[in-house]
């Protein structure tokens, strides 16, 4: 039992990780208004393919809520209806949470895709909610944390919704960003209470202090990078989208912020790394954090010194993603061996 709830936990893990590198390819193609609505796209299920099916047509059956574009502006089909020789406003109502109007079929089916694995993340994350009563007897927490995470995932599809009626602000992408890494908070603490083989390590207080500062400080460069992201989308929209080289010729401080505190981020990981091998304590995966971190700083020299090479953007955001994943988890390692030595400590 507890082996197939951990597989589905790590197959909702992934899910959501898909997503976070779904949410970034978005973000990277400039696809964020690729679908004006939400939860439909245009109002259908399928998105369009072409700008002739957003145009008014004679003849042409629409149903209630399906959307065209007429004069740069949305409008939505009242009701069913079949279209006669001459446009009729009265079958229409203005779309009223934005005025952007603009169709792009790549735009429009790479946020299509983003949603889809935001819905299959859903029906994963709900599926483990429901498996996880089985556990409410062995440790309650599951189940809360299972159910925890279904709301966090209900919450993370209203605020996309509030950044497509916000045409994009950067404060609810930020928070977009950051509800992502709750989630996924949410399962690893999840997938660790249920892990088979209780390893005892050892017990170093200043390793857990820089630690959790290690996870504050990625935290902090996540939010900085989401607003140096905002800025070079910005200038993209100024110079164009072929004018890499100029997107980032004059930034603002938070660029300097982000960069300067990746140094900082760098030297207190490779100090965490120092102390967990000279000691000894026994955790394995602070050596993901350091090849993270490096691939981090691959990305982020790319971006800046060979003008954004393909993928570079998407590769950046997710690898700060799992770092994130990574560092919490070796943080609940290194509590859990805190919570033992003072367990065995009491039975002495």
């Amino acid at each position: 039992m507890k082996k197939n709830f951990r597989k589905l936990a790590k197959v909702t893990l992934i899910l959501v990780y898909l997503v976070i590198l779904a949410g970034a390819v978005v973000r990277m193609t400039g696809s964020g208004m690729g679908c004006p609505d939400w939860p439909k796209c245009f109002g259908y299920y399928i998105p369009p393919t072409e700008v002739s099916q957003l145009e008014w047509q004679p003849n042409r059956e629409f149903k209630k809520g399906q959307v065209i574009i007429v004069n740069e502006s949305l409008k939505v089909a009242k009701e069913n209806f079949t279209t006669g020789k001459s446009y009729d406003n009265s079958h229409w109502n203005d779309y009223t949470k934005h005025d952007y109007a603009i169709f792009n079929p790549t735009h429009t089916w790479v946020e299509y895709i983003n949603r889809l694995f935001g819905a299959l993340a859903g029906l994963a994350t709900l599926l483990l909610a429901f498996t996880s009563f089985k556990f409410r007897k062995e440790n309650i927490w599951i189940p809360i944390l299972a159910w925890l995470t279904v709301l966090g995932m209900g919450f993370q599809a209203w605020l996309g919704a509030t950044v497509v009626y916000s045409v994009l602000a950067p404060v609810r992408i930020t928070l977009h960003m950051v509800m992502a890494l709750v989630i996924v908070a949410f399962l690893l603490i999840i997938l660790f209470q249920t892990r088979d083989k209780k390893v005892i390590r050892k017990k170093n207080k200043l390793f857990s202090n820089v630690l959790i500062a290690a996870l504050i400080l990625t935290l902090i460069q996540i939010v900085f990078g989401t607003q140096v992201r905002q800025f070079i989308d910005e200038q993209k929209n100024i110079f164009g989208e072929f004018a890499k080289n100029k997107w980032l010729s004059n930034p603002e401080i938070d660029f300097y912020l982000h960069r300067s505190l990746s140094i900082l981020v760098f030297l207190v990981n490779l100090f965490i790394v120092f102390r967990n091998k000279k000691l000894s304590l026994g955790y394995t995966k602070v050596n993901w954090i350091l090849a993270f971190i490096v691939l981090e700083i691959i990305t982020g020299i790319a971006m800046y010194y060979f003008h954004f090479p393909f993928s570079t953007q998407a590769l950046h955001l997710v690898f700060a993603s799992i770092l994130f994943g990574v560092q919490f988890y070796v943080l609940l390692e290194a509590l859990q061996s805190k919570l033992i030595d003072k367990s065995f400590v009491s039975h002495l």
